[in-house]
This record gives structure tokens, C-alpha cells and sequence, in this order.
């Protein structure tokens, strides 16, 4: 087959893996094209919080309109990319970040048939790109509607891989400037790529020393590299690696190489070296579960990475399974990498994927999928290779041809089932609902772009894109020290939490100031707590309760309280349960959610070793029985206004139990989570008129205004 031929073939080859990407990304599309409650606006909702971030970036550019400090990202690589597509592109906005995942992260299979095209195993390539652009990890993050960086997180690191693949096995210059400009691009679309270039880096600096020592091409590679990497403006950096490139390809000015090299190095230190890396570590491998903030007034604050289920470690038939679909696949497929290897040392290159993706055993799921080309690439490989052990066990050709052709589509088949499988079953759903967003929406047209919202992290983008105001706190921006005053406002008694939210809100504004001034920021508790004269955290919380001179107020301050939050909420109230001055846990709040209970004429069993005793009126948690204060039942007229029904039972109970009817669900909860204000403002609507107005009463989410 002559050069053209096998670029046609390849081509082919390309367009099939593309379409069959597509196409099972497209299950889930079908799967709810009737679920009026994933789509708004005739069109289905994105199913990440944090697509909403970039969203909200790329609606910004689009409208031309940016507010200060509302940390919109109108800078970032994929606002940009959004914003240009959207200008060139005949379709709506929502249809295309709903799309741009499943189309950009099927990119997957470019690289991965083009590196097995040139190492003459174009059929491994293929199979590999089947499997890697549908394994479990990859499928979750690059699925339609999965709207992140994710989408070319993968891709990136791919085709770096394939023009070092490609340098280091035919020596063309062309290949310094290809992958000069593909770290410079990956920098630009995810700035924590840093890791993993440095990663390449080592390796192929290894590599030239143990095998290639005087080839002049491989410290060009290297220069490039070191360039490409420095902690420098993107568009600085272009300009010096398109600078250097021309150099190499000078022949009277190769002689320089290692002087370029040197001063590449030196750069590379001077602009930050390993620094960034170091960070990323310490950040989701060595991670702490208290924070101490470095101001005047030391305060410890509870960690978020305790509390992020992709930071956390995980098993390892987990492990093995989102990268390769089954562990039996995933172990083959680390025995065929090894023989690839070893028969082609440039897949050497693949380490620094595969071991991010290991990474996961100590750091959390999401590097997973870091590991999923390499994986791909080592199943091909053994069971092409196989295949050919196989037909040689036949004398008869033909016959020899067709079982070896059959044992390679049965194992295809074999290795692609558990994957299909999971995307059948992978029926994530979108962030909000369609009633949640109308909620959004009608705040909107009530509140002003100044002004905040409180809620919890996980639903600031998303607030921010459809009610365009503030957040406190948002998937970016949630810190121990910022998530504090959210946790503590939601899980306290309305005086303290109204008092609490406007101090937090002017102060924000206030370190904005500051920050714009080249001054000292504070964290804003330490602040606030100076401010009024004290020198301990916890009595300023304590005098939140009293009559305390508030800041000026300079915005609205709303609440946004939503049912789904009720799964969460021990979660949220974990970050203001300790005695931030020490660090150590003070408050135990008790809070319990049952939704599937049995329920008998003498008692109610709630699961978990709840039970209420109905003739006495008691509850027993485990081996403790306690008597309950009182017992609440809520519920909505046709009218859709509530109705609270409380009937006392102990005098001296511990526990309250509430029976939320319209969603069929009890909770089970003390003195300390039945005051707090979600529960007072959320589940039974009781307003203090001093504090708080409600804007919007809905089943599934709540808006109260701050009168103060």
C-alpha cells in the first residue's frame, strides 16, 4: 500500500471511529428526548455545574457586557472557543454547549489512529480509538452535555504525544514547532497541563540519554520544550518558540543547540520551575482536612477536598474499570502496553499519561482518565498480536485468515461491551431541572446584576449563567475560609445568618477594593472580627445574636434555598461545625433523611436504626432512645401554599422529626438543625419579617430577600 493509499485509509479510518463516537454519545439524547424536564427553552440543559463557569464566560463575550468582580471567565480558553464557534456556527447557544462536548472530545481518535498509521499498526490505532473514545472515564467526561475542559483535556495531551511519537522516529524539524505550539495551545485551554508536560520533558530527556545521547535533533526537542513551558505569556512564549524553530532549522546556527538548551532551562526555573506541580499535589494527593489562613488573626477553616468525591480515594476494581471497562480488560491491556513497549520504545512516551492516570489510586477518579489512550493503545496491540498467533495455528490460508479475522471482531466486540454497557446505563442528569431554572430565570428579572446570592457552592455557576448576579461561593471559588460563613449562615438562626450574610457580602466587596489597590487582603472573618473590636473569631459569631452594628449596604442580598441541597446539607454544615480559633470540632448537629421508611400502627422505622415509637413518643437511634419534642408535617394546598401541621410531644425532647408530604420524605433532626434557617426558610417557610421576605415559593427551590 503506497503513502496516499494508506493517508486515504487512515482518513477512512478517522471518519468511522469519529462517527461511532458520536453516535453512542447520542444514546443519551435519545434516551430522554421526551423528558420535558431536562430541556429549557427547547433545547436540553448541560448535565456539569461547571459548564455553567464557561458558559457564563462565552455569554459575557457574546453580549459585551461584563460586570466588576463577578468573576466571570472572559479570558479563559473555552469562553473564547465557545464565542467563536457561536459567531460562525448557525445554531443557538444552548444547542452548542450542549454539543461541543461529544464533538471536540471525539477528537480522541485522530491522534490515536494517526500514531498507529505511523508505526505501520493502523488497524491497532483503530481499535484503540474505538475503545478510548467510549471507555468509562473518558465516555462520563466528554458525554453530550458535559460541558468543561474535559472535552480537550485528553485530546491535547494526545496529539502531544503523537508529534513527540513522530519527532523522535523521523527526525523532521517540522515536528519542534508542532509540538512547541501544541504545549503552548494545552497551556492556553487548561492551565494545570503543566504536570504533564514537564512529564514529556523528563521522559524524553531519559530517553536521549540512555539511547540517544548524541542526536542533535532530540536537545532541539528539548529546547522547544523548555520554551514552550515557562510561566510566560502565552503569546510571549509563541513568538520565542516560532523564534527558536527558525534558528534550528538554520544549519549554521545548530551549533548554539545546547546554549539555547541552557538558557531554556534557566528560563524555565526563573518563570516557576516545579512550583505549579508541587501545588497540584499537595492540593488532591497530600490534602489536609483543616486550612489555616495565614493572616494577623490565624483561623482554621475544613478542607473541600474531604468533602469532593473525585479527590478521594477509590478501589481498585473501580480504578481498573474506568479506564478500560473491566479489569480483566485493564490488566491485559497493562500486559499489552508493556509488550508495545518494549517492541516500540517510543510508546515509552506514553508513561506520563498512564502514570497520571495511576495517580488516581492516591489522588481521586478524575485522573483516570489520563490513562485511558495508553490502556486502549496496549489492549490493541495484544490482541492484534494474538490474532497473529492464532492464524498461525491453521495450515489452510484462507480458513487461518477468517478465524484470525473472527477472533479479532469477537474480542473487539468483547472489550467494547462492558463500556456500551455503562453508557446505556450512564443516565446522568442535567444540573437543574426546568422548573429549577424558570425559578433562576424570574430572579433574574427581580434582582441586579450587583447583587448576591447565597447558596451553596455547587449551584453558584449555575445561579450566576441563569439569574446573571453574584456568589459568595461557586465550584472555583470554595475554599474552607469563603465556604465558612455560606455554611454557617445556612445551618444558624436567621438573626445570625441574615447579620452574618451582609457582613460577608460587603466585605467580599471591600477585599475587591483592596485587592484593586495592590493592599493586604484579609480573610474576611478575621476582618470582620477585628472590626468590631474582638480578637476571637467565635465571639464575633456569638455576638451576631446581639443588636451589632452592621456594614452600610451597598446591594440586595437574596437566598437561594433548593430542595436537592436537603441530600447535602450535613455536608454543608460540616464547614462551620468547629471551632474555627482551634480548629477543633465543637458543634455535632444530628440531622437525618429518610425516603423509603415502614410504617406500622406502634412504630415508624426510618432505616438506619431510626425508629419512632408512636405510643411514647420516643425515638431510638442505634441502642439510644430519646424522647422527640415535637413531630411536623408539611404539605402543599392546590393553591400551592403550605401547610405546617406541629404537634408537641416532650417538653425536654432532643429530636424533631418533620414529614415532608409532598416529597415523601422524613427528616429526623435536632434543636441546632431544626432553627437553622434552611430548614425554617426551606422546609417550613417560617419567615422571621425582621430579616427575611420570600420572592419565591416554590416546591423545589426557595428565594428569600435580606431586609438588612
Amino acid at each position: 500500500m503506497n503513502s496516499l493509499h494508506v493517508k486515504s485509509y487512515s482518513v477512512f479510518l478517522i471518519f468511522l471511529a469519529f462517527v461511532f463516537s458520536m453516535a453512542v454519545r447520542l444514546i443519551w439524547v435519545y434516551q430522554f428526548s421526551d423528558y420535558d424536564a431536562f430541556i429549557y427553552a427547547g433545547q436540553f440543559m448541560i448535565n456539569t455545574n461547571d459548564g455553567y463557569y464557561w458558559a457564563e464566560g462565552a455569554r459575557d463575550l457574546l453580549s459585551g457586557t461584563f460586570q466588576k468582580n463577578d468573576l466571570s471567565p472572559i479570558t479563559s480558553a473555552p469562553a473564547w472557543l465557545t464565542y467563536i464557534f457561536a459567531k460562525i456556527l448557525p445554531t443557538s447557544f444552548e444547542t452548542l454547549i450542549f454539543y461541543m462536548p461529544s464533538l471536540l472530545g471525539s477528537l480522541i481518535v485522530v491522534p490515536m489512529i494517526l500514531i498507529g498509521q505511523n508505526l505501520k499498526l493502523i488497524e491497532v490505532g483503530f481499535l484503540a480509538s474505538l475503545l478510548a473514545s467510549i471507555a468509562v472515564s473518558y465516555y462520563n467526561r466528554t458525554m453530550i452535555g458535559y460541558y468543561d475542559t474535559d472535552m480537550l483535556n485528553i485530546v491535547f495531551p494526545a496529539f502531544l504525544m503523537w508529534s513527540l511519537i513522530l519527532g523522535m522516529r523521523t527526525k523532521e524539524e517540522k515536528y519542534l514547532l508542532i509540538t512547541g505550539l501544541e504545549i503552548i495551545a494545552y497551556r492556553w485551554w487548561y492551565p494545570q497541563s503543566y504536570s504533564l508536560e514537564v512529564s514529556f520533558f523528563v521522559l524524553i530527556l531519559l530517553y536521549t540519554i540512555i539511547y540517544e545521547r548524541k542526536n542533535l535533533f532530540n536537545y532541539q526537542l528539548l529546547s522547544i520544550m523548555l520554551l514552550a513551558m515557562m510561566g510566560l505569556d502565552g503569546l510571549l512564549r509563541l513568538v520565542i518558540v516560532c523564534c527558536s524553530y527558525i534558528v534550528f532549522r538554520q544549519e549554521k546556527w545548530q551549533r548554539f543547540t545546547f546554549f539555547i538548551l541552557a538558557g531554556a532551562l534557566a528560563l524555565f526555573f526563573v518563570t516557576g520551575g516545579f512550583t505549579p506541580i508541587w501545588y497540584q499535589l499537595k492540593g488532591f494527593v497530600f490534602k489536609d482536612a483543616i486550612e489555616v489562613s495565614k493572616d494577623v488573626l490565624p483561623l482554621h477553616f475544613f478542607s473541600v477536598m474531604q468533602t469532593v468525591r473525585e479527590a478521594g480515594q477509590i478501589p481498585f476494581t473501580t480504578f481498573a474499570e474506568r479506564i478500560s471497562g473491566h479489569t480483566i480488560t485493564f490488566v491485559l491491556s497493562v500486559v499489552g502496553y508493556g509488550f508495545m513497549a518494549f517492541n516500540y520504545r517510543v510508546m515509552l512516551l506514553g508513561l506520563p499519561l498512564l502514570g497520571l492516570g495511576f495517580l488516581a489510586l492516591f489522588g481521586g477518579l478524575r485522573f483516570t482518565i489520563y490513562a485511558v489512550p495508553v490502556c486502549a493503545f496496549g489492549i490493541a496491540y495484544l490482541l492484534f498480536t494474538c490474532s497473529v498467533y492464532v492464524q498461525k495455528l491453521f495450515i489452510h490460508q484462507k480458513l487461518a485468515q477468517v478465524v484470525k479475522s473472527s477472533f479479532v471482531i469477537v474480542s473487539s466486540l468483547a472489550i467494547l461491551y462492558p463500556n456500551l454497557l455503562h453508557v446505556m446505563d450512564y443516565r446522568v442528569p442535567t444540573v437543574f431541572n426546568k422548573t429549577e431554572v424558570e425559578s433562576l430565570v424570574m430572579l433574574q428579572s427581580i434582582a441586579s446584576r450587583e447583587d448576591y446570592v447565597v447558596a451553596w457552592w455547587d449551584y453558584g455557576y449555575p445561579i450566576r449563567y441563569y439569574s446573571d448576579v453574584k456568589t459568595l461561593i461557586d465550584g472555583g471559588k470554595h475554599g474552607g475560609d469563603v465556604n465558612f460563613p455560606v455554611s454557617y449562615a445556612l445551618t444558624s438562626p436567621q438573626d445570625k445568618a441574615a447579620k452574618l450574610a451582609r457582613f460577608e457580602v460587603e466585605y467580599t466587596e471591600m477585599a475587591f477594593a483592596k485587592a484593586e489597590q495592590n493592599e493586604t487582603v484579609m480573610n474576611n472573618t478575621a476582618q470582620m472580627t477585628l472590626d468590631v473590636g474582638l480578637k476571637d473569631a467565635n465571639d464575633f459569631l456569638e455576638v451576631l445574636s446581639s443588636d451589632i452594628r452592621l456594614p452600610q449596604k451597598t446591594r440586595d442580598i437574596y437566598f437561594y434555598l433548593p430542595y436537592r441541597m436537603m441530600g447535602i446539607f450535613p455536608t454543608v454544615a460540616q464547614f462551620s461545625n468547629l471551632d474555627i480559633m482551634s480548629g477543633k470540632t465543637t458543634r455535632q448537629p444530628f440531622f437525618f433523611q429518610s425516603n423509603r421508611f415502614q410504617d406500622t400502627p406502634t412504630e415508624l422505622n426510618l432505616g438506619s436504626g431510626v425508629v419512632l415509637n408512636k405510643t411514647k413518643g420516643t425515638l431510638k437511634i442505634g441502642q439510644q432512645e430519646v424522647p422527640l419534642k415535637r413531630f411536623v408535617k408539611t404539605g402543599y394546598r392546590a393553591d400551592k401554599k403550605m401547610m405546617v401541621e406541629e404537634n408537641a410531644m416532650h417538653a425536654n425532647g432532643q429530636m424533631s422529626v418533620i414529614y415532608m408530604q409532598a416529597y415523601n420524605s422524613f427528616l429526623v433532626l435536632d434543636e441546632a438543625m431544626f432553627d437553622s434557617s434552611y430548614i425554617q426558610l426551606f422546609v417550613l417557610e417560617k419567615y422571621d419579617e425582621k430579616w427575611f421576605e420570600p420572592i419565591i415559593l416554590e416546591p423545589h427551590a426557595k428565594v428569600f430577600k435580606l431586609k438588612i
